[in-house]
Protein backbone atom coordinates (compact mmCIF):
# COMPACT_ATOMS: atom_id res chain seq x y z
CA UNK A 1 0.00 0.00 0.00
CA UNK A 2 1.64 3.02 -1.07
CA UNK A 3 2.13 5.96 1.61
CA UNK A 4 3.62 9.67 1.53
CA UNK A 5 4.39 12.01 4.05
CA UNK A 6 3.32 15.94 2.10
CA UNK A 7 3.47 19.01 3.32
CA UNK A 8 0.29 21.29 2.53
CA UNK A 9 0.35 25.22 1.56
CA UNK A 10 -1.76 26.67 4.02
CA UNK A 11 -2.94 30.32 5.24
CA UNK A 12 -0.59 29.33 8.45
CA UNK A 13 2.59 27.95 6.75
CA UNK A 14 2.84 23.82 6.17
CA UNK A 15 0.79 21.51 7.23
CA UNK A 16 2.57 18.03 7.56
CA UNK A 17 -0.02 14.85 6.60
CA UNK A 18 0.01 11.66 5.91
CA UNK A 19 -1.47 9.82 2.96
CA UNK A 20 -2.55 6.15 1.78
CA UNK A 21 -4.01 5.01 -1.41
CA UNK A 22 -4.12 2.17 -3.52
CA UNK A 23 -1.37 1.04 -6.02
CA UNK A 24 -3.29 0.26 -9.21
CA UNK A 25 -2.20 3.80 -10.76
CA UNK A 26 -6.07 4.78 -11.29
CA UNK A 27 -7.40 7.66 -9.89
CA UNK A 28 -9.53 6.89 -6.84
CA UNK A 29 -12.02 9.37 -4.44
CA UNK A 30 -10.33 11.54 -1.85
CA UNK A 31 -11.14 10.99 1.69
CA UNK A 32 -10.26 13.50 4.23
CA UNK A 33 -9.87 11.66 7.61
CA UNK A 34 -9.69 13.83 10.68
CA UNK A 35 -7.53 12.38 13.53
CA UNK A 36 -8.91 12.37 17.27
CA UNK A 37 -7.29 14.65 19.95
CA UNK A 38 -4.42 12.40 20.11
CA UNK A 39 -3.52 13.27 16.56
CA UNK A 40 -1.75 11.69 13.87
CA UNK A 41 -0.20 8.46 15.17
CA UNK A 42 0.22 5.12 13.80
CA UNK A 43 -3.52 3.83 15.16
CA UNK A 44 -4.65 6.51 12.52
CA UNK A 45 -2.21 5.75 9.58
CA UNK A 46 -3.75 2.05 9.84
CA UNK A 47 -7.10 3.64 9.57
CA UNK A 48 -6.01 5.20 6.48
CA UNK A 49 -4.35 2.28 4.82
CA UNK A 50 -7.43 -0.22 5.33
CA UNK A 51 -9.32 2.45 3.90
CA UNK A 52 -7.33 2.83 1.14
CA UNK A 53 -7.09 -0.85 0.56
CA UNK A 54 -10.93 -0.55 -0.41
CA UNK A 55 -10.08 2.32 -2.73
CA UNK A 56 -9.62 5.32 -1.61
CA UNK A 57 -7.31 8.06 -1.26
CA UNK A 58 -6.91 8.99 2.17
CA UNK A 59 -5.42 12.21 3.55
CA UNK A 60 -4.69 12.45 7.17
CA UNK A 61 -3.43 16.07 8.52
CA UNK A 62 -1.25 17.14 11.38
CA UNK A 63 -4.20 19.18 13.10
CA UNK A 64 -1.49 20.80 15.23
CA UNK A 65 1.03 21.81 12.68
CA UNK A 66 0.91 25.38 13.88
CA UNK A 67 3.14 23.75 17.30
CA UNK A 68 5.15 21.37 14.74
CA UNK A 69 5.34 17.70 12.93
CA UNK A 70 3.58 15.14 14.28
CA UNK A 71 3.43 13.65 16.68
CA UNK A 72 3.46 17.29 18.72
CA UNK A 73 3.12 15.71 21.55
CA UNK A 74 5.08 12.27 22.16
CA UNK A 75 2.57 9.38 23.20
CA UNK A 76 3.21 6.11 24.65
CA UNK A 77 2.60 3.07 22.41
CA UNK A 78 -0.46 2.65 24.32
CA UNK A 79 -2.49 5.48 25.71
CA UNK A 80 -3.37 4.30 28.73
CA UNK A 81 -5.61 5.40 31.79
CA UNK A 82 -2.68 6.75 33.72
CA UNK A 83 -1.10 8.98 30.52
CA UNK A 84 -4.14 10.52 30.44
CA UNK A 85 -3.83 13.46 32.72
CA UNK A 86 -0.29 14.72 31.60
CA UNK A 87 -1.25 14.05 27.61
CA UNK A 88 -4.72 16.37 27.97
CA UNK A 89 -2.74 18.93 30.28
CA UNK A 90 -0.54 19.30 26.78
CA UNK A 91 -3.79 18.85 24.62
CA UNK A 92 -5.96 20.87 25.60
CA UNK A 93 -4.58 24.11 25.24
CA UNK A 94 -3.79 22.96 21.19
CA UNK A 95 -7.81 22.05 21.37
CA UNK A 96 -8.69 24.95 22.55
CA UNK A 97 -6.68 27.30 20.20
CA UNK A 98 -8.31 25.00 16.88
CA UNK A 99 -10.74 27.90 16.39
CA UNK A 100 -13.84 27.32 13.91
CA UNK A 101 -12.19 30.36 12.11
CA UNK A 102 -8.66 27.90 11.71
CA UNK A 103 -10.36 24.68 11.18
CA UNK A 104 -12.30 26.73 8.27
CA UNK A 105 -9.03 28.07 6.44
CA UNK A 106 -7.32 24.62 7.24
CA UNK A 107 -10.25 22.77 6.03
CA UNK A 108 -10.22 24.68 2.31
CA UNK A 109 -6.11 24.32 2.44
CA UNK A 110 -6.72 20.59 2.86
CA UNK A 111 -9.74 20.12 0.42
CA UNK A 112 -7.35 22.13 -2.66
CA UNK A 113 -4.65 19.93 -1.88
CA UNK A 114 -6.47 17.06 -1.74
CA UNK A 115 -8.43 17.84 -4.95
CA UNK A 116 -4.76 18.47 -7.12
CA UNK A 117 -3.37 15.37 -5.91
CA UNK A 118 -3.20 13.20 -9.33
CA UNK A 119 -3.93 10.08 -7.79
CA UNK A 120 -7.33 11.31 -7.11
CA UNK A 121 -10.40 11.16 -9.38
CA UNK A 122 -12.58 14.56 -9.82
CA UNK A 123 -15.36 14.99 -8.33
CA UNK A 124 -16.89 15.20 -4.39
CA UNK A 125 -14.80 13.72 -1.28
CA UNK A 126 -15.58 12.38 2.01
CA UNK A 127 -14.76 13.47 5.54
CA UNK A 128 -14.51 11.40 8.39
CA UNK A 129 -13.53 12.05 12.14
CA UNK A 130 -13.09 10.57 15.28
CA UNK A 131 -13.87 12.26 18.75
CA UNK A 132 -12.79 15.92 18.01
CA UNK A 133 -12.15 15.38 14.03
CA UNK A 134 -15.70 14.51 13.68
CA UNK A 135 -16.91 17.85 14.78
CA UNK A 136 -14.07 18.81 11.97
CA UNK A 137 -15.53 16.54 9.56
CA UNK A 138 -19.25 18.24 10.07
CA UNK A 139 -17.71 21.92 10.25
CA UNK A 140 -16.11 21.25 6.69
CA UNK A 141 -19.09 19.82 4.92
CA UNK A 142 -21.46 22.57 5.84
CA UNK A 143 -18.56 24.94 4.81
CA UNK A 144 -18.09 23.27 1.52
CA UNK A 145 -21.46 21.65 0.96
CA UNK A 146 -20.18 21.60 -3.00
CA UNK A 147 -17.05 19.72 -2.41
CA UNK A 148 -18.52 16.93 0.25
CA UNK A 149 -20.73 14.39 0.02
CA UNK A 150 -20.42 11.97 2.61
CA UNK A 151 -19.64 12.77 6.55
CA UNK A 152 -18.89 10.04 9.10
CA UNK A 153 -17.94 10.43 12.45
CA UNK A 154 -16.92 8.19 15.41
CA UNK A 155 -17.43 8.32 18.96
CA UNK A 156 -17.66 12.22 18.09
CA UNK A 157 -16.86 15.45 20.46
CA UNK A 158 -18.23 18.72 20.12
CA UNK A 159 -21.27 18.49 17.91
CA UNK A 160 -23.77 19.79 19.80
CA UNK A 161 -22.33 22.39 22.21
CA UNK A 162 -23.68 25.80 23.19
CA UNK A 163 -22.15 28.28 21.31
CA UNK A 164 -23.71 29.84 18.36
CA UNK A 165 -21.78 28.04 15.91
CA UNK A 166 -22.19 24.71 17.09
CA UNK A 167 -21.89 21.94 14.47
CA UNK A 168 -25.42 20.81 15.17
CA UNK A 169 -26.74 24.37 14.39
CA UNK A 170 -25.33 24.36 10.89
CA UNK A 171 -26.47 21.49 9.26
CA UNK A 172 -29.03 23.06 7.48
CA UNK A 173 -25.90 23.58 5.22
CA UNK A 174 -25.28 20.27 4.20
CA UNK A 175 -25.64 18.62 1.16
CA UNK A 176 -23.86 15.26 2.45
CA UNK A 177 -25.20 12.24 3.34
CA UNK A 178 -24.27 11.52 7.19
CA UNK A 179 -23.55 8.76 9.59
CA UNK A 180 -22.39 8.83 12.72
CA UNK A 181 -21.63 6.08 15.65
CA UNK A 182 -21.84 7.29 19.03
CA UNK A 183 -20.59 5.62 22.46
CA UNK A 184 -23.40 4.80 24.74
CA UNK A 185 -21.99 8.85 26.81
CA UNK A 186 -21.40 10.68 23.72
CA UNK A 187 -24.60 12.80 23.73
CA UNK A 188 -27.32 13.19 26.33
CA UNK A 189 -30.58 11.75 25.10
CA UNK A 190 -31.75 15.45 24.64
CA UNK A 191 -28.59 16.50 22.73
CA UNK A 192 -28.68 13.45 20.48
CA UNK A 193 -32.75 14.41 19.70
CA UNK A 194 -31.75 18.25 19.12
CA UNK A 195 -29.10 16.59 16.55
CA UNK A 196 -31.45 14.65 14.76
CA UNK A 197 -34.07 17.10 14.64
CA UNK A 198 -31.71 19.40 12.80
CA UNK A 199 -30.64 16.60 10.18
CA UNK A 200 -34.27 15.91 9.73
CA UNK A 201 -35.11 19.99 9.18
CA UNK A 202 -32.09 19.59 6.71
CA UNK A 203 -33.44 17.13 4.95
CA UNK A 204 -30.26 14.84 4.53
CA UNK A 205 -30.09 11.31 4.73
CA UNK A 206 -28.51 10.52 7.81
CA UNK A 207 -28.31 7.38 10.24
CA UNK A 208 -27.21 8.35 14.02
CA UNK A 209 -26.51 5.28 15.90
CA UNK A 210 -25.45 4.08 19.50
CA UNK A 211 -22.88 1.04 19.26
CA UNK A 212 -23.57 -0.92 22.15
CA UNK A 213 -21.25 -1.63 25.00
CA UNK A 214 -18.95 1.26 23.94
CA UNK A 215 -17.32 3.75 25.78
CA UNK A 216 -15.74 7.17 24.35
CA UNK A 217 -12.70 6.34 21.66
CA UNK A 218 -13.97 2.75 20.98
CA UNK A 219 -12.63 2.81 17.32
CA UNK A 220 -8.76 3.45 18.71
CA UNK A 221 -6.92 0.18 19.50
CA UNK A 222 -4.02 2.18 21.17
CA UNK A 223 -6.19 2.83 24.07
CA UNK A 224 -7.89 1.37 26.63
CA UNK A 225 -11.66 2.38 25.05
CA UNK A 226 -10.96 0.28 22.05
CA UNK A 227 -13.91 -2.63 21.14
CA UNK A 228 -13.18 -4.85 18.27
CA UNK A 229 -16.80 -5.52 17.46
CA UNK A 230 -17.35 -1.80 17.36
CA UNK A 231 -14.25 -1.02 15.38
CA UNK A 232 -16.12 -3.68 12.72
CA UNK A 233 -19.60 -2.14 12.98
CA UNK A 234 -17.91 1.18 12.18
CA UNK A 235 -16.32 -0.29 8.77
CA UNK A 236 -19.81 -1.76 8.46
CA UNK A 237 -21.57 1.24 7.96
CA UNK A 238 -18.80 3.28 6.88
CA UNK A 239 -17.78 1.19 3.73
CA UNK A 240 -21.43 1.56 2.58
CA UNK A 241 -21.68 5.30 2.45
CA UNK A 242 -18.80 5.74 0.66
CA UNK A 243 -19.49 3.12 -1.92
CA UNK A 244 -22.89 5.05 -2.75
CA UNK A 245 -21.73 8.54 -2.09
CA UNK A 246 -18.14 8.50 -3.59
CA UNK A 247 -17.99 5.75 -6.43
CA UNK A 248 -18.57 6.22 -9.65
CA UNK A 249 -18.88 9.89 -8.57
Amino acid sequence: MPTKTLQIPTADGQADAFAAFPDHGERRPGVLLYPDAFGVRPELEDKARELAGHGYYVLVPNLYYRHGPAPVVELPEHIGAEARPALFARLVPLVQEHSTERVLRDADAYLRFLAAQPEVAAGPVATIGYCLGAALAMRTATAYPDRVAAVAGFHPGFLVTDAPDSPHRLVSELTAQVHLGLAEGDLTPEALAELNKAFDAAGVGYTTEIYPGTVHGFTMSDTDAFNPAALQRHWDRLLPLLDRTLVGS
